[in-house]
């Protein structure tokens, strides 16, 4: 099951990609880009600023889960996902995230845009979500690319078992890993699962000769603090077939898939760092002997 495929993305993995994002993921972090992508079944968002109040929606839902008070009230408790309103509003303002899809598919929409693999050095990025929750389903997608030719990535918070790591490996070019905290305690609190089994992972990878480049989510008063970055720092500096770090500055975009899915914003009051704050912390993780990439 997947949630969207992005074509021509740059900021996925070197060159021009195809970006496939998973649906499913097992964190539940507080700044997550795509909400709709955590659950592992579908997810219906509402997007009112589309909506102009027809009623179609209403009348067509099956289990009459929908009704009209001077703006739409979706009963989500009653609402199984079917997609019905979806398809029958015409100004796109709902939306089914994640579809059943064949590895064949997949592939299809992947090779029309090799021509653009082949000019700027790029390939395919499975992403998400978290890929690695279907592990027999990425697999055979990396097999498949690599029949091909095709450069693979996969971009992956590292929370899985080594087994599942260890399956894809071969067929993988380059791994994006995801380091949000080094703090067990805060990892938890703020993603909802240690990150004991993220770290081994990640020490795993990297001394068995696979490439890794770590991304790190800058979001304040979160982890971007001196001791957080300094341990991130002393990790990363310690391990081999590092090739590089990108800092990315917090942003709140997401806040809008929130209100979408009838969700609050957890981080409703987190404005995002300042540039300085972003170069210092990017100073700060080169003293590790790190090449740092800082995004905002």
């Amino acid at each position: 099951m997947i949630f969207d495929i992005r074509k021509y993305a740059i900021h996925d993995g070197p060159g021009i990609r195809t970006t496939v994002f998973f649906q499913g993921c097992p964190l539940a972090c507080r700044w997550c880009h795509n909400p709709e992508s955590q659950s592992r079944l579908p997810a219906l968002l509402y997007l009112a600023n589309r909506c102009t109040l027809c009623g179609e929606c209403a009348a067509a839902c099956p289990q009459n889960a929908i009704r009209i008070d001077g703006s739409v009230l979706t009963d989500r408790s009653k609402c199984d996902v079917c997609g019905t309103c979806a398809q029958t509003c015409y100004h796109g303002a709902r939306e089914v995230s994640g579809r059943n899809v064949t590895v064949d598919e997949v592939l299809a929409e992947i090779e029309r845009d090799v021509p653009f693999y082949d000019q700027s050095g790029g390939g395919v990025t499975f992403s998400g979500g978290e890929p690695l929750m279907q592990p027999s389903f990425l697999l055979a997608l990396l097999r498949g690319c690599h029949e091909h030719d095709i450069h693979t990535v996969v971009d992956t918070s590292g929370y899985t078992t080594w087994k599942a790591l260890e399956s894809i490996c071969q067929h993988v070019d380059l791994f994006l890993y995801d380091l949000k905290l080094m703090d067990d305690e805060h990892h938890i609190h703020y993603t909802g699962v240690s990150n004991r089994v993220i770290l081994n992972n990640l020490k795993l990878l990297a001394r068995h000769g696979h490439p890794v480049h770590a991304r790190i989510p800058l979001i304040p008063g979160v982890n971007d603090d001196e001791e957080n970055l300094r341990q991130s720092g002393e990790l990363l500096g310690s391990l081999p077939n590092i090739t590089g770090v990108e800092l990315m500055g917090y942003h709140d975009m997401a806040a809008a898939k929130y209100a979408a899915l009838g969700l609050a914003y957890p981080l409703h009051e987190t404005r995002p760092p300042s540039a300085e704050h972003l170069q210092w912390a990017g100073t700060l993780l080169k003293e590790y002997g790190l090449n740092v990439k800082t995004s905002a």
